[in-house]
């Protein structure tokens, strides 16, 4: 006689509507497990266009930025025995420029790729045992933001604008904890080009002071200056997360 398949042991079930609470217990659990097995509390987020290739500006300039901020983290790693990783959605273009500067500067890095039709998997660049791949953008989102303590943006489109427009608004509402956390754009001309930051002022939809909830910066040297110091002061702090309030 044929013995019922146990719950676990069945793909058809696993897969169903029905299970749908338990992949998406199973996409908070497993990373967790992950982050607390290599004691990472700290990481840094690169955001950007997954279409761009190796020989783009942006890409290049996310790869230095990526490398020099690895040999800091390994200077803070010396100094604090607190690091700091690069961490990416795991794919092409920018993330994958941001895996391979911190791997060119000696550092481990986080993917954490998301399952889509004719994607590939996680980019070469990322560590081996920091590749993490997701189903559900809202699980991916949430652990691209939890440890993070600062983010950077470079050029993108609807993904990297529904990724930066969460981030502010996280931190606008306070509903992330740390709401001071430095969220920086690469190329102020693009994003003024794009988005018309004067127009949300003129006509009362955004306040001034929502200005300061983002920093243009144009260089590697100008993204270190800016970012060093608030990297050096937050990473005193044991984690970051996000902070649902309750009522």
């Amino acid at each position: 006689m044929e013995h019922a398949k146990l719950p676990i042991d069945d793909s058809d079930f696993l897969k169903s509507r029905d299970a749908r609470i338990l992949r998406i217990l199973s996409e908070y659990i497993a990373p967790n497990l992950c982050f607390n097995n290599k004691n990472i509390l700290h990481t840094v987020v690169f955001f950007g266009s997954a279409r761009l290739r190796s020989d783009n500006k942006y890409y290049i300039a996310a790869e230095n930025f990526a490398q020099e901020l690895a040999k800091f983290s390994k200077e803070l790693e010396e100094q604090t025995g607190s690091p700091f990783y690069i961490c990416t959605g795991g794919g092409p273009g920018i993330m994958e420029a941001a895996n391979k500067g911190a791997s060119n500067g000696g550092f481990e890095s986080v993917g954490l790729g998301i399952t889509l039709p004719h994607e590939e998997l996680c980019n070469n660049f990322v560590s081996p045992d920091l590749k993490l791949q997701f189903n559900y953008f809202f699980m991916r989102k949430f652990w691209l933001l939890y440890h993070a303590k600062a983010i950077i943006v470079y050029p993108g489109g609807l993904g990297t604008l529904d990724e930066l427009f969460e981030v502010l608004t996280l931190i606008q509402t306070h509903k992330i904890s740390k709401w001071d956390i430095p969220v920086l754009l690469y190329d102020k001309n693009f994003w003024s080009r794009l988005i018309n930051f004067d127009v949300l002022l003129e006509t009362k939809l955004m306040s001034e002071k929502d200005l300061s909830l983002f920093t243009f910066f144009e260089s590697t040297e100008e993204g270190l200056e800016i970012l060093k110091p608030q990297l050096a002061g937050l990473m005193s702090t044991s984690t970051f997360y996000y902070d649902f309030h309750e009522g």
